[in-house]
């Protein structure tokens, strides 16, 4: 490990090839070992973190990102209540 990675961390310049898992039909919520929901992502090949991918804009998606498109399902899955 070099001395710069022991001070500010690694850089994840390093990364496999983007892989996609589906999740299963039974267990939509299906999560893999990260913690982070079935999908594509890429693994930094120095430090082993995982990090989701958008193939469509082939990069990895920023942490602004993920938390608006997590807002988003959020908000869509949110429950509606029935009015009296």
């Amino acid at each position: 490990m070099h001395m710069i990675d022991l001070l500010f961390g690694c850089r994840h310049k390093h990364l496999s090839f983007p892989r996609s898992v589906k999740p299963r039909a039974w267990k939509p919520e299906q999560r893999r070992a990260s913690g982070a929901p079935a999908g594509t992502y890429v693994v930094c090949l120095d430090c082993g973190q995982e990090f989701e991918y958008d193939w469509q804009q082939m990069r990895m998606l920023t942490a602004r990102e993920r938390r608006a498109r997590d807002h988003a399902r959020a908000a869509i899955e949110v429950p509606s209540t029935p009015s009296a």
